[in-house]
């Protein structure tokens, strides 16, 4: 059965597919309107004109708006260009220039607010499969280490990948560019030998993860305003008590782990973030792995290895035994090693919890824990407004409706 997010995502190819129809013909069309003073009647223009509006009609509305154009004929251009002339006014001559360029102006503004579009349908499925891109490659690093750069990949888990990276390319059609590397990492994947894996996995997959991440959260996107003048909002004098604490109940576990996420990624100080795809933790949570980075003028740059276990936990605090079991999950993560611990939790950590961080990081045993509480994020994104301001708002990715197959 063919899922309603392949249903949407072929409307939406059919909307492409006469959008760029309808780009075409314009610049025949634009090619045809005299640039001079020229009269006459032009039979290949009726042909694209009567094209045009026909292709024109059976273009999708989007937000309740579509294209109001009405192309001028090539007598009405020389007319105009006529009358121009006659006035002799400079600005007449830049009218005509707008108004000529009105069709191609709008049908612009049509293409930006479909990539929009079509970048909110696709986000969720997109940000998965990436997930199960790293799952897939982290199941590859366990089962390649015994073998030779020239061995053959394990079949299925291969298979696997190959058969997400499809995914990517059908979900990116033309709304969200491909990433520089993602041609060495095509071709790397048609050869699938271990040195390929290892290519994939340190060079061609993170850059492209980064690049499609930022793809999906454009910066010049905006968020929702609920104001319309903030001058009249500042006049009016509001009143009242101010919230002290951030409502973490209009997050998700999953929207917490997200935002953890933008966070580490969006930091100078902070490489390679991913996903990991174990949920062996009790809430069925996935930690995060990231990289630290200590840049030192007299020294080389350090990595550290940083783990971060996400608890969106709204009623109970974080105690000793989960702490330790924590700590225990590390051992299983593949090299390097893990230098860092951190647990971010909605909540609290209990007096025990905190007893039993101090005694462990006193003995200088590794990995070293870091505890964030609430407290302490509420601070880290009382510096990042907009982090908040994303996570939020209410048609922010984090609470956006998933597409049910």
């Amino acid at each position: 059965m063919t899922s309603s997010l392949m249903l949407a995502l072929s409307e939406f190819e059919v909307a492409e597919a006469n959008l760029v129809k309808l780009e075409r013909l314009w610049s025949e069309i634009d090619e045809m309107l005299p640039r001079g003073l020229s009269f006459g009647i032009n039979p290949e223009f009726e042909d694209r004109e009567r094209a045009f509006t026909s292709v024109l009609s059976a273009l999708p509305m989007i937000d309740g708006w579509k294209p109001p154009i009405r192309l001028m004929t090539p007598n009405e251009v020389a007319q105009w260009r006529f009358d121009a002339m006659e006035i002799g006014e400079p600005g007449a001559e830049l009218a005509l220039d707008e108004a000529v360029d009105q069709p191609g102006k709008e049908l612009r503004e049509y293409r930006a607010r479909f990539t929009q579009k079509r970048r909110e349908l696709i986000r969720d499925t997109l940000i998965d499969t990436m997930d199960g891109i790293d799952g897939d490659l982290q199941t590859l690093r366990a089962t390649t280490k015994p073998l030779e750069k020239h061995n053959a990949l394990p079949t299925e888990p291969w298979e696997q990948l190959k058969a997400k990276v499809k995914q990517i390319e059908v979900l990116l059609g033309s709304s969200v560019q491909h990433p520089a590397t993602w041609s060495n990492l095509r071709r790397h994947l048609h050869f699938g030998m271990v040195g390929d894996f290892l290519d994939i996995d340190t060079r061609d997959w993170p850059p492209a993860r980064d690049a499609l991440r930022k793809g999906l959260y454009g910066a010049n996107e905006p968020l929702p305003q609920m104001t319309a003048d903030l001058g009249e909002l500042a006049s009016s004098k509001p009143k009242g008590s101010v919230a002290t604490q951030l409502q973490w109940d209009r997050l998700g576990a999953e929207a917490f782990e997200r935002l953890i996420f933008t966070l580490i990624s969006s930091e100078p100080n902070y490489e390679t973030a991913e996903w990991s795809m174990k949920t062996n933790a009790p809430d069925r949570g996935r930690d995060l792995s990231v990289f630290r980075v200590m840049r030192d003028s007299l020294s080389d740059v350090q990595r550290a290895r940083v783990i971060i276990q996400c608890k969106h936990w709204l009623s109970k605090s974080v105690g000793a035994a989960d702490v330790a079991a924590a700590v225990a999950q590390t051992e299983h993560w593949d090299s390097p090693k893990v230098d860092t611990l951190i647990i971010a939790t909605t909540g609290r950590f209990s007096a025990d919890a905190v007893s039993w961080i101090d005694k462990h990081n006193d003995a200088k045993k590794v990995p070293r824990i870091e505890s964030w509480a609430e407290s302490r994020l509420e601070l880290i994104l009382a510096e990042r407004p907009w982090l908040i301001a994303e996570f939020t708002s209410d048609e922010s990715p984090a609470t956006q409706l998933t597409i049910a197959p």
